[in-house]
């Protein structure tokens, strides 16, 4: 009667742990995990300030760090100047002879029309003179001279005063121009150098580590802040092969919090294709349905502040 007893005990848990067993089919252990995005710079210095701390909450565009800049700020100002440089030579280009020397100019010129008008007049007069015997040829010959000297000055004076008043050479300018754009690219690149010394978030995030104190050597690609942003947590659990052939990318499941049974909608963002097995096993036909496919889900980032890297969790496939 005893052994009946027994038996019928046996019989009656077996039956409750199956039935729970059919009731959580469909849920699944899995764990929280956080995928960083590590700050770091691409120049290297002092850490002058730490804007952060460890667990702080920060927002898009806060400050988190920055580094000692004082070379970059001398070569960005330095940039600037000669581009101011460039600019007025250019313009100066541009523009032709100065005031003050087209005035030079124009008084020599002034200066050689009188002389050539008055040559002509001394050639007219001798040249009558010439005809009545009156002054010798030697006369003659020397106000033919004078009078095509000055007007070749005259010619002169006035191309001079052309030139002058033109721009400088095309390929000069050019030249200058390309210099100017030179200029400008090292300004860019001198500002992104500067910019680079000081680190903001790009989104909103939880402070997760800093890794570096003020006043320590950062060298290029040091990561000095590691930041969680919400919607980088995930959720990894583990599902037989036939639950895994089943699945499908953007599949809703829950998330059920262990500590308190909170709830969370999520959905299946990756599905591996590399099997792995619950240890101690070896593969055999009897053993194939202990294998496992490691799956990927996300929630929202509104509830995804509720989960924390580590944290054991239940997902349910609902089905």
């Amino acid at each position: 009667m005893k052994n009946l007893y027994l038996l019928f005990t046996s019989v009656i848990v077996l039956f409750i742990l199956n039935g729970c067993q059919k009731e959580n089919v469909n849920v699944y252990q899995g764990y929280a995990e956080g995928e960083y995005v590590n700050i770091s710079s691409s120049q290297s210095g002092i850490l002058d300030k730490l804007f952060v701390k460890r667990g702080d909450s920060v927002v898009t565009n806060s400050n988190l760090y920055a580094l000692e800049c004082d070379s970059e700020v001398i070569a960005l100002t330095q940039a600037h100047e000669s581009l101011s440089v460039a600019k007025s030579t250019l313009a100066d280009y541009q523009k032709g002879a100065r005031p003050q020397e087209l005035d030079v100019l124009k008084s020599q010129l002034e200066q050689a029309l009188a002389n050539a008008d008055y040559a002509q007049v001394q050639l007219k007069r001798n040249t009558l003179l010439y005809a009545s015997n009156a002054v010798s040829k030697e006369q003659l010959d020397n106000s033919t001279t004078l009078a095509k000297s000055t007007s070749s000055r005259v010619s002169e004076l006035k191309n001079a005063l052309q030139v002058a008043k033109l721009s400088k050479r095309v390929d000069q300018i050019q030249a200058q121009k390309a210099h100017i754009k030179e200029l400008e690219a090292l300004i860019k690149q001198a500002q992104w150098k500067l910019n680079e010394k000081a680190l903001k978030s790009r989104s909103d995030a939880l402070v997760f580590d800093t890794l570096y104190r003020e006043g320590e050597w950062v060298p290029s690609g040091g990561i000095v802040v590691r930041l969680l942003p919400p919607q980088n947590i995930k959720v990894r659990f583990f599902v037989p092969q036939e639950i895994a052939e089943q699945l499908t990318i953007n599949q809703k499941t829950t998330i059920i919090a262990r500590a308190d049974g909170k709830k969370f909608p999520a959905h299946v963002t990756y599905i591996s294709t590399q099997s792995e097995y619950t240890p101690p096993i070896i593969y055999s036909n009897e053993t194939k349905d202990q294998l496992t496919y490691m799956i990927e889900a996300y929630t929202n980032a509104v509830d995804a502040h509720y989960l924390h890297p580590g944290q054991p969790v239940e997902v349910s496939l609902g089905r």
